[in-house]
């Protein structure tokens, strides 16, 4: 698992490749309405397709060689974690996470450093209640690593941020990545792959519901990578407009079958917290919490719950090191 080009498990055809190019070539003048709109017509004709593999891909059940087991005996790992796109969503990460503290929950919540202003107070009191803070890139677009000088500028400010953030992890907007670069910042994890989810921008998957460790091209250090596998809630309720969380629930009991991580993406942008009526981008909040309902009534005591730093400490000093 320590290697870092991982086993392709999507297979496109030319015509679908076409598409994607022309999609996001284009998509930064095309409206977000407009945007919703094709995205749900092209993932409505692929889910069918793409079945196979999505939201379980059989592959990647195998655990590490290496492995002998989550902390304490427990079945699973579960791994909670928000990306936060919008100052819409920084304004309701604070109710979010006291919901989850009623529940005895904890998470992470990545915020994006240039899209909009990043409230201090917000991050230092997520922190006081436990919760951890990352970063999701300056900007959310897909230009990180459209050069190598890109790049290079991003990740001078990212270190930046991540020293004054006191942070250790990240997550590239719209799950690009490239490792061999990512392994260049300050981190100890990053978590900007999946196990399997072909409707992503970049969709080659890692093809495991483990973390795994990823060597930077010098051999003088690495991160933990922390793959999520858990299909997203823009995925599910906002393109393809599912209406329970049953495909949630189906893939966390897959999971804890295989004794894997859990590691899921939500995102207060698009939860909809007052109970009114959801606009084209939200969801009723109650589906994320009939989903920490489902964990807790169903796995008590079955599951290790810890933020994305603790999980990447254990592997790189329980597993890594063995």
């Amino acid at each position: 698992m320590s290697d870092i080009a991982r086993e392709k498990t999507i297979q496109l055809t030319n015509s679908d490749i076409f598409l994607r190019k022309i999609y996001f070539l284009f998509k930064p003048v095309i409206p977000r309405r407009t945007q919703l709109f094709l995205r749900r017509r092209y993932i409505s004709g692929q889910r069918l397709y793409y079945q196979h593999i999505w939201p379980i891909d059989e592959k990647a059940k195998l655990a590490p060689q290496e492995w002998n087991g989550w902390p304490d005996g427990k079945r699973f790992a579960l791994i909670l974690t928000h990306d936060v796109e919008t100052e819409k969503g920084q304004e309701r990460c604070i109710q979010l996470a006291d919901l989850e503290m009623e529940l005895g929950f904890k998470s992470s919540f990545n915020f994006i450093a240039k899209q909009y202003e990043i409230s201090f107070d917000c991050l230092a009191s997520l922190k006081r209640k436990g919760f951890e803070v990352g970063l999701h890139g300056l900007v959310h677009n897909g230009d990180l690593f459209r050069s190598r000088k890109i790049f290079e500028d991003h990740a001078i400010e990212i270190n930046r941020c991540l020293k004054e953030w006191d942070a250790v992890g990240f997550r590239c907007p719209s799950m690009y990545h490239n490792l061999e670069w990512i392994g260049e910042l300050n981190i100890e994890y990053d978590s900007s792959t999946f196990d399997t989810d072909p409707f992503e921008p970049q969709p080659d998957g890692a093809s495991t519901i483990f973390p795994f460790w990823v060597q930077d091209g010098s051999k003088s250090k690495g991160f933990v990578e922390l793959p999520y596998t858990l299909p997203q809630d823009f995925t599910l309720f906002v393109i393809m407009k599912e209406r329970n969380i049953d495909i949630w629930k189906k893939k966390l009991d897959w999971i804890v079958e295989k004794g894997g991580m859990a590691l899921l993406i939500t995102h207060p942008d698009y939860m909809n917290c007052e109970k009114g009526r959801c606009t084209t981008e939200e969801y009723p909040i109650e589906f994320y919490e009939r989903f920490l309902h489902y964990v807790k009534s169903k796995y008590e005591g079955q599951y290790w719950h810890a933020l994305p730093k603790e999980v990447a400490r254990f592997w790189k000093g329980t597993v890594l090191e063995k």
